[in-house]
């Protein structure tokens, strides 16, 4: 069993990665590989979302391309770190989840555009957030906020992200049923 609690885990760079040429692939499907981070406050009612680089009101969950000199794990806690940059205990590993276009996503290698995402499969680990840096590589490119399920549920589905919410729905987060109005806070 891999000890996920490593904290040697986190090589803190000041600047992102770039360029996708060291990506790794499934070999059997030709799917991209993604590794990431449902990142927990301690009483596990509220999640780190952010603003995806590319559009702005769009809210993700960190995560990124793994490179064939890391593991899932060390590419989930990089990724976490120079987009959101929060630090923390792994927790656990969480079942992978598989592109939701399904058939109709494309198989590419190496360099592709916007308009060509390739099929992903996700693989996310829970992360109890232990810190929240005040500067870290992407803080000029993304915003950062606490949610709670059902507003990242919200945010999720409004960015055409579902298999975002399924691993969502398979961390520890607890399930509050409704989002509250303005006058219930």
């Amino acid at each position: 069993m891999t000890d996920y609690k490593n904290p040697n885990l986190l090589n803190k760079s000041s600047e992102a990665r770039q360029g996708r040429e060291n990506q790794r692939y499934n070999e059997e499907t030709g799917a991209r590989i993604v590794a990431g981070c449902i990142c927990l406050n301690e009483t596990k009612d509220k999640v780190i979302m952010i603003s995806s680089s590319k559009h702005k009101d769009r809210w993700i969950m960190p995560k990124g391309g793994n490179e064939l000199d890391e593991s899932e794990l060390e590419t989930a806690v990089r990724e976490t770190w120079e987009e959101a940059g929060v630090e923390g205990i792994i927790i656990k590993k969480l079942p992978v989840v598989m592109d939701s276009r399904g058939q109709k996503a494309p198989v590419i290698k190496g360099d592709f555009d916007s308009d060509h995402i390739p099929k992903s499969e996700f693989h996310f680990f829970e992360l109890q957030v232990e810190q929240l840096s005040t500067t870290w590589p992407e803080m000029k490119k993304r915003e950062r906020r606490w949610c709670t399920y059902s507003e990242a549920k919200h945010e999720l589905l409004k960015s055409k992200r579902p298999e975002l919410v399924d691993a969502l729905n398979m961390s520890s987060i607890q399930k509050d049923t409704e989002v509250k109005t303005v006058d219930e806070y």
